[in-house]
């Protein structure tokens, strides 16, 4: 179980024909991300995912999220706290259209580290997964 420091959140791995994933921005923050967000306590990850995807994209998930794993690491927007992060890798259904508290979304090549400032989970945990996510579209 996490510990109070910790934010449990469910996120989307989301990766197009070319390689890269789907990163975005949350209003008034600089770090890219997945999509995804909180868990609450009377939902599974997967609800939650499909939740915030709905949310987040204004659009669904098309099938079962295939889990990919637990991660911790620093919280990008929240200083002094940790994430614990139940990763999944999806496919949208639907056109993503940035709504809520996204400012933007981005298709990001997992190789580049620089150009844009990337959470810490993004850049430690799910950069590396990407390459073997590589859809068949």
């Amino acid at each position: 179980m996490s510990g109070d420091a910790d934010i449990r959140i469910a996120a989307a791995v989301i990766v197009d024909a070319c390689g890269r994933t789907l990163l975005v921005r949350k209003r008034g923050t600089s770090a890219f991300m997945q999509a995804g967000g909180k868990v609450a306590s009377d939902e599974t990850p997967e609800e939650a995912l499909a939740r915030e995807i709905r949310e987040e994209l204004d659009c669904g998930l098309a099938g079962s999220p295939q889990p990919l794993g637990r991660f911790l690491a620093p919280a990008a927007n929240e200083p002094g706290r940790m994430v614990e992060a139940e990763l999944f890798a999806v496919v949208l259904d639907g056109e993503i259209r940035p709504a809520a508290e996204i400012e933007d979304a981005i298709w990001h090549d997992p190789a580049d580290l620089a150009s844009v400032i990337l959470a810490p989970l993004t850049r430690h945990h799910v950069l590396p997964l990407v390459p073997s996510l590589r859809r068949n579209a």
